[in-house]
């Protein structure tokens, strides 16, 4: 069985104007390629949901695709804050936007309830916090057992859940290494995944080391083969994260018009991620390329 497709067929199919999407990953393999496809087939009213928005929500805001955000931090990690989103959330440029707030374990809590199909998540973390003021999916809840009480977070349960590994087979099963993140939650949570990988590879590949196995083929509703699909964030062992990106984006985003030239340039002008690459040119690739660290073999046994 094979669940291969492209990344403009799992877009078209998988996602909807109005849906809530979370593109997950932390630090690295952030799916930049699957947001600028979202980007360019104008995907509207979407409730864009992520622990930590970086820039490829600070685009998708740009280019018109949100009407929330679901958030628990957001800004250009190292640089600054996201020029985009401050202007749609304070001047409703190009549109408005709604926000929704949280903290980091709180959104985890809320995505670990939408995974487990719970009602709730009990915390602790939002004592003494003025975000339940602000966020009327987090309650107050007394203890049952004493005259102690906690806090808790409604369900996170997105239509759809973009993440990326580093490869799968055909069906979906995927090997990821690093940083793992919020990757399997979000996508236990969600109706529908979009898994994006660097390098399609054997199922033999994946029974090799089923500890890397991350997600299973039955979680999985599209496989999309994407190298360089996160750029300009990283991808462990296959590229390193373009800083210079990250701090131009700053200058860009300052400007409307300089965003829509962006966009233009590099998303709308552009038909898939490998025109992206191409454009982005070998020497800038071979920039980001990582010295070898190979990890100690472990011998799994047969018997």
């Amino acid at each position: 069985m094979t669940n291969v497709t492209t990344m403009a067929d799992a877009v078209s199919d998988g996602v909807a104007d109005g849906d809530q999407v979370y593109l997950a990953g932390f630090t690295h393999l952030i799916p930049f390629a699957a947001g600028h496809e979202m980007i360019r087939q104008g995907l509207r009213d979407l409730d864009l949901v992520r622990a930590t928005p970086d820039l490829i929500y600070d685009q998708m805001i740009a280019a018109g695709c949100a009407s929330k955000v679901t958030f628990s931090w957001a800004g250009n990690p190292g640089v600054g804050s996201l020029p985009a989103f401050r202007r749609a959330a304070e001047e409703s440029v190009p549109t408005e936007i709604e926000l929704e707030e949280y903290t980091h374990f709180g959104m985890i809590a809320a995505l670990q309830a939408g995974a487990s199909n719970l009602p709730f998540a009990p915390l602790r973390g939002f004592i003494g916090s003025d975000l339940p003021e602000h966020n009327e999916n987090i309650a107050r809840v007394e203890s049952p057992f004493d005259d102690d009480y906690v806090y808790a977070v409604a369900p996170i349960e997105p239509d759809v859940t973009v993440v990326r590994a580093q490869r799968a087979d055909e069906s979906g099963n995927a090997h990821l290494w690093g940083i793992q993140g919020e990757q399997k939650i979000a996508a236990l949570a969600a109706d529908t995944v979009i898994l994006t990988v660097e390098e399609l590879c054997s199922e033999e590949t994946i029974r090799s080391d089923p500890n890397r196995t991350l997600l299973t083929g039955d979680d999985v509703d599209y496989v999309v083969e994407d190298p360089y699909g996160s750029h300009p964030s990283y991808a462990q062992g296959y590229y390193g994260r373009d800083n210079e990106a990250y701090i131009e984006w700053a200058e860009i985003a300052s400007d409307v018009d300089r965003v829509e030239a962006w966009l233009d340039e590099w998303v709308y002008d552009v038909d898939d991620r490998r025109e992206y690459v191409e454009k982005l040119g070998a020497s800038q690739l071979l920039e980001l390329e990582p010295e070898s660290d190979f990890a100690t073999p472990v011998d799994m046994g047969r018997y």
